[in-house]
């Protein structure tokens, strides 16, 4: 009698709880979630059509107008506009990062400490900056904190000298 209590019990462990603890199964979704409808096999062309073009423009250092993601040619507009650039044009961390990888790990190395203390120089800016608005916006709510106290206060205070 005993083996066959030990026996379901086993045979329940393994077909019930092993299996979610091996195979846990997913939880379902809030109610407010709606399901989207799957697409249709020309749809999911037309997507895999557009990621891969704006993909294709990521890769294009200097995107052309007909590259450019949703920003396409105009009925009037045969020829784009070109801007006039200037005559000295300060290169590009990654150019200059290239030019310096090219010269060896002599060249690297500064160009490298330049860009580090850069980017912490904007972060300790951002940080600053994010700290100083933070300061504003506690002390706006402490103020308004006792404003609206101090009317309450004095008319307690009223009350207890009276």
């Amino acid at each position: 009698m005993k083996l066959k209590v030990v026996y379901r019990k086993v045979s329940d462990y393994i077909r019930y709880d092993l299996k979610e603890i091996v195979l846990p199964s997913s939880l379902p979704d809030p109610p407010h979630v709606v399901k989207r409808r799957r697409l249709t096999w020309h749809e999911r062309f037309l997507v895999l059509k557009e990621a891969s073009r704006l993909y294709a423009a990521s890769w294009v250092r200097d995107i052309g107008p007909e590259l450019r993601p949703n920003d396409y040619k105009k009925q009037g507009d045969a020829e784009p506009k070109k801007k006039p650039q200037e005559t000295e044009n300060e290169p590009s961390v990654l150019e200059d990062l290239a030019v310096a990888a090219r010269g060896g790990m002599e060249t690297l190395r500064p160009a490298l400490h330049r860009l580090y203390m850069t980017r912490a120089s904007s972060y300790k800016d951002a940080l600053s900056s994010f700290i100083k608005g933070y300061h504003e916006g506690l002390q706006q709510v402490m103020q308004n904190k006792e404003e609206s106290k101090d009317p309450a206060d004095q008319a307690d205070n009223s009350k207890k000298t009276t």
